[in-house]
């Protein structure tokens, strides 16, 4: 993938989203350089780092005035910087964006936080868990009657985060286009997913949308949008929410001549529920799943992460490769005209060898 082949990116090592937005620049063609800290680079297979493939580490001590130096020195170079401390750890470097963009004032210097560089809360340690419970997310998600049902941290770090600062960088880049000037971008983890959930509160002030969890059309509270055992212990994962792909799931069910309640009548959902669950229970997941092939009714296995990585239909798009003994997803999106090409794994740089890839020389640690 080249469609962002020429954009230097410096990404300063870190833990959480951040490292994510930096893949998915390596994966569109960027040239990733991460800086991470004296005596954690890695060593030995670095094929199952998949937040690392397509970057170069090199070791610098930002606490330490050559190395500091020395990082200007790409700054002055990049297109991108990322980071992702808390606010206030990059300007105790005397890596501020001011100072960085005196340097270069071509340069997008992306943040990552919780939540966010201001507010009551920008000081605050957090996780997905705690940025996903403050803006009504964790609390929409689980079964009626059930507590709150965690998305992995899907949500918060690599949605909320890591997408929004990738889209951010790539808004900036095209910006700059035009004006030739840098940005700084302050990500919130907290901001985005609060973005992300702006259907929901819209759903939720004008009444389609209840904070009752599990009596909801998409949280399970519909019989035709949840999961079903069945004989085997596996599941079903049923989404057949328009009248047609409906009509095909009573069909393949064998109940579409029974006298059925109306599909949107709220109040017969958990009776129909039980019913479905009755019928699904009677095969197990294989056979359901050759059932519903080809039926157009929204029904699919739950496949857990191993069986995913072999199932017919992502193989067939090749959306895995091969890495020594480590099977991973390719990159996405896919571009028509730019193939994606199988990603590198992690490499281990020279800072000396660094530097002249980018060109970089003494005067530019002065700004240029």
């Amino acid at each position: 993938m080249s469609v962002l082949q020429g954009i230097k990116v410096v990404e300063i090592a870190g833990l959480g989203a951040a490292p994510f937005t930096g893949m998915m620049l390596a994966d569109m063609g960027a040239e990733v350089l991460l800086v991470q800290r004296p005596g954690s680079l890695p060593a030995g297979n670095t094929a199952f780092d998949v937040s690392g493939r397509g970057k170069t580490a090199i070791e610098l001590d930002l606490k330490n005035p050559a190395d500091r130096a020395t990082l200007l020195k790409f700054v002055a170079a990049a297109d991108v910087l990322l980071e992702g401390f808390r606010p206030g750890v990059m300007e105790r470097l005397e890596l501020a964006p001011e100072t960085l963009l005196a340097h270069n004032s071509r340069l997008i210097y992306g943040r990552m936080t919780g939540y966010g560089q201001g507010g009551e809360r920008a000081q605050e340690a957090g996780h997905d868990i705690n940025y996903i419970s403050l803006t009504g997310a964790l609390h929409a998600m689980g079964q009626a009657g059930g507590k709150p049902t965690l998305p992995l941290n899907l949500l918060g770090d690599f949605a909320g985060g890591g997408l929004m600062l990738a889209f951010g960088v790539v808004s900036a880049l095209l910006r700059r286009h035009d004006t030739g000037r840098g940005e700084v971008i302050d990500t919130a983890m907290a901001d985005g997913v609060t973005a992300l959930m702006g259907n929901f509160y819209s759903a939720r002030q004008v009444g389609f949308w209840s904070d009752k969890r599990g009596t909801n059309l998409l949280d399970s509270g519909a019989h035709f949008y949840d999961v079903y055992e069945t004989s085997d212990g596996g599941h079903m994962a049923v989404g057949a929410i328009e009248d047609k792909f409906y009509q095909n799931l009573l069909s393949t069910l064998g109940i579409e001549g029974e006298q059925l309640p109306a599909q949107m009548d709220d109040s017969q959902w958990p009776a129909m529920r039980s019913r479905l669950a009755e019928i699904f229970k009677q095969k197990s997941r294989d056979q359901w799943t050759v059932v519903f092939s080809g039926r157009e009714a929204c029904v699919t296995p739950v496949l857990n992460i191993a069986e995913a990585v072999d199932d017919s239909h992502l193989n067939s798009r090749q959306q895995f490769y091969q890495a020594g003994d480590a099977r991973l997803p390719m990159p996405a999106p896919r571009f028509q005209f730019e193939p994606s090409a199988t990603p590198s794994p992690l490499q281990v740089g020279d800072t000396a060898a660094a530097l002249a890839a980018w060109g970089c020389t003494d005067a530019m640690a002065d700004g240029r």
